[in-house]
């Protein structure tokens, strides 16, 4: 599928249609916000029957993605399980494909608000945060200018009008200094790009990546809709 290029603080990323970020000067695949197990999560908090089906549609988008694009290191920025008991819920065939995962590559759990202690009987390395040459990656966004900022935890959502419809759909948000991923996992919600926590961060204004399913729309953040409601991460 095509990829968007972006120049971050002077570093090229691209951008996929998965909702990740691809390194190619030293291969790194960077994903946010799995939030593996948010299923058995919500169906264990509620007593509501919900599918518990999300930790391995996520896993299939994210062994696609990586045989695409073959990485040599892939870096999850956080709130890869939903909450500390996540990886004790997993199913055992979860589990056998995280570790594989883990084994086939250099792989970095950053630390998440959901998870703040990375899973050690999964593989990988966990890390606070990770500065890869002009990049700094994190899990919560600086709330004050970060050049070089990767981060994810607010899930950006953005809308568009046309004509004939309304389109919403989770997106990158970018104004060439820092980027927000989207959420990653199959379960998780939104946040309107409209809404304080996110233009906060992009008070000059920035570009949107919107998703697509076989393509990345790129839109400037005054020319999107408002009015998106936020979703429970």
């Amino acid at each position: 599928m095509p990829l968007a290029t972006l120049n971050l603080n002077g570093e090229i990323l691209q951008l996929t249609t998965e909702g990740a970020a691809f390194r190619p000067a030293c291969r790194t695949l960077i994903v946010s916000d799995l939030h593996f197990e948010k299923g058995s999560a919500i169906a264990a908090r509620s007593r509501r029957l919900t599918p518990p089906y999300d930790t391995m549609a996520t896993l299939e988008r994210l062994r696609s993605v990586i045989r695409r694009l073959h990485p040599k290191r892939v870096i999850a920025l956080g709130d890869s399980f939903h909450d500390a008991n996540g990886p004790k819920r997993l199913s055992t065939s979860a589990t056998n494909a995280i570790q594989r995962l883990t084994q086939a590559v250099d792989w970095i759990w950053i630390e998440g608000n959901h998870d703040p202690e990375p899973p050690q009987s999964l593989g990988g390395q966990g890390a606070s945060e990770l500065k890869i040459g002009a990049l700094v990656l994190r899990h919560l966004p600086a709330s004050g200018p970060s050049p070089g900022e990767i981060a994810g935890h607010l899930h950006p959502k953005a809308s568009v009008s046309t004509i004939a419809r309304t389109i919403s759909g989770f997106c990158f948000v970018t104004d060439g200094k820092r980027l927000l991923l989207p959420a990653f996992g199959a379960y998780t919600g939104g946040l309107d790009v409209h809404d304080p926590e996110i233009a906060s961060r992009f008070r000059r204004g920035g570009r949107v990546f919107l998703i697509g399913r076989e393509r990345l729309y790129a839109f400037p953040m005054s020319a999107l809709s408002s009015g998106l409601r936020r979703s429970k991460f």
